[in-house]
């Protein structure tokens, strides 16, 4: 086996023209391709050449992450490069990469090994400029409201009331809160504001969320953005941003199609965090996948308490999409630690460990169980797994009526997950996906919120301040009562504490702060300690990132 890192072996990918990439797919005419590698689809014209057409919809999920890593990005890649070797028509759907994780202490998400997506720089960086396009649509409506309120427009914004704050694609603790308007009255209202990462936008979720560019504007009118001093809500409609905001999302909102290491069509578009977004990459580019393969595999944030959840409760909600099977992803590594093995010890062989932490994959396979989708579970396996490990996980699979199968796409490529393609083509061919939602629209929202502590998290009840508490009635009482509900919350527990692994249940989930998310369509409930600005680590990736002699990026991982 090649000792080479990631990059070198995107470096080495004999990477076809995108055209070609795209004809594969039947949407070559379709395409407007930004160099050799990329291209951004005409998705409204892909819906109207091919109307009522669809795939299978294949979801990818994973245990609870832990830093020894699980490889969801990379099996989805290594799944639908498998499924297209066995004659499956399949195309991949991923988010897009945000700089913050890249620059800090997660790195790229392009895939691993022989199973990535390609050009991988270009992705991890930048890539086709959604990420700048969706910021500077976001701070376009932030200047908006400063300069409302510096006016004294009406209807007259409470400067105290202003929940609409700024947004940037990088890692920055010191922008978390800021003060603004300071030295005179020439330079605006000073008022208390703040940053969150471009990932967590209201305007990323709805980029995410809309099937047109008219739902799109219109989404973008309804956000709102602060409240008058009578506590009456004010919108971008009202400020009227709305039309601005989507001709700068014109061009980004055209999903993008890359290829993976194999040559096949991989769309990347949208980026939402999943420990404090939605997790999801964009309805269009899924529905437009959909129209034109006949597979599509696509992958929702960190764990299936998280990404799944959101997934399935807001994406396939808004969307109208129905799944047809699910892949849980699991690693030796990232089990021995929910079995209570040091990160620095995770070499050593320790099948009892293993077994012990399936305690946190059963307990994902439980919250699968939940919304009626069949799942099969994915052993990523890597070089230093043992055997004995690896049947390990495959035993408390089996006890639990669930297949697992052994992958190597981290190694081989697709040829390395062929087994697990047939097993999901066969899942998915078979009906016997019985889609259902976590909840009605009409249970009100705290009630939603409990019901996915309860049931997701494992949680015996939970709790907030009075204020909080009296938050959620407002909105309730406000209309906002049928959204769905998008939890902030760690993604290394089913706790709101990180440190509590394996499966813990009975804890209680405490909820600091609650966000209406008008435009996306959904409620925002900030869970422990979380944050919506990530930090940079003691070392960050970025101090690795370099540009050599010959132009080459290379330490991105």
């Amino acid at each position: 086996m090649s000792q080479k890192n990631d990059i070198e072996i995107a470096r080495a990918a004999s990477m076809q023209p995108i055209r070609e990439v795209a004809d594969k797919l039947g949407i070559a005419d379709f395409t407007i391709p930004y160099g050799h590698a990329k291209a951004k689809v005409d998705f409204a014209a892909i819906e109207e050449s091919r109307p009522g057409a669809t795939g299978k919809l294949i979801l990818m999920t994973a245990v609870s992450p832990t830093p020894a890593g699980e490889g969801k990005t990379t099996t989805t890649i290594g799944l639908g490069d498998a499924l297209n070797r066995i004659g499956r028509k399949t195309a991949i759907c991923l988010r897009e990469p945000s700089l913050g994780p890249c620059f800090g202490m997660k790195g790229g998400a392009a895939g691993g090994g022989y199973a990535q997506v390609v050009p991988m720089t270009d992705i991890n960086l930048h890539f086709t400029g959604d990420f700048h396009a969706i910021a500077a649509a976001h701070n376009l409506l932030a200047a908006l409201v400063d300069n409302h309120i510096h006016w004294g427009a009406n209807p007259i914004l409470d400067p105290r009331r202003i929940t609409w704050r700024r947004v940037v694609d990088m890692n920055d603790r010191a922008l978390r809160q800021i003060t603004i308007g300071l030295g005179g009255t020439a330079h605006g209202v000073p008022r208390e504001a703040g940053f969150d990462i471009t990932s967590t936008s209201e305007v990323m979720a709805i980029f995410c969320l809309a099937k047109n560019l008219a739902e799109l504007e219109q989404r973008l009118g309804s956000i709102v953005v602060g409240y008058t001093r009578g506590r009456e809500p004010v919108t971008a409609r009202d400020l009227h941003a709305h039309g601005a905001m989507t001709a700068l999302l014109r061009d980004a909102f055209a999903p993008n199609l890359v290829q993976t290491l194999e040559n096949n069509p991989a769309f990347i578009h949208g980026g939402p965090f999943a420990n404090i977004a939605h997790g999801c990459n964009s309805v269009i580019a899924t529905r437009t996948a959909l129209k034109r393969a006949d597979y599509v595999v696509t992958e929702a944030g960190f764990g299936s308490d998280l990404g799944a959840e959101k997934f399935f409760d807001i994406k396939c909600r808004t969307g109208g999409l129905s799944p047809d099977a699910v892949v849980l992803v699991a690693t030796i590594k990232a089990l021995k630690m929910h079995g209570g093995v040091p990160r620095d010890d995770l070499l050593r062989e320790d099948s009892g460990s293993v077994a012990e932490g399936c305690v946190n994959l059963g307990h994902h396979l439980a919250i699968l169980r939940q919304f009626g989708v069949p799942a099969v579970v994915a052993i990523n396996r890597h070089p230093t797994d043992s055997d004995a490990e690896v049947r390990a996980v495959e035993g408390y699979c089996e006890r639990s009526g669930v297949t697992a199968i052994e992958c190597r796409h981290w190694m081989e490529g697709g040829a390395g997950a062929t087994e697990l393609a047939e097993h999901v083509a066969e899942l998915a061919d078979s009906a016997a996906a019985d889609f259902r939602l976590l909840y009605d629209d009409d249970l009100d929202i705290w009630e939603k919120t409990r019901r996915i502590a309860r049931t997701i998290y494992g949680a015996r009840d939970i709790v907030a301040p009075m204020s909080v508490r009296n938050e959620f009635s407002r909105l309730q009482d406000s209309g906002y009562g049928h959204f769905p509900i998008c939890m902030a919350k760690t993604q290394y527990s089913f706790s709101t504490d990180p440190t509590l692994l394996g499966a813990p249940t009975g804890h209680v989930v405490e909820i600091r702060e609650v966000r209406l998310s008008a435009g996306a369509g959904f409620i925002v409930p900030v869970c422990g300690a979380i944050m919506t600005m990530p930090g940079l680590p003691r070392k960050p990736s970025a101090q690795d990132v370099h540009v050599n002699s010959e132009g080459l990026i290379g330490g991105l991982y």
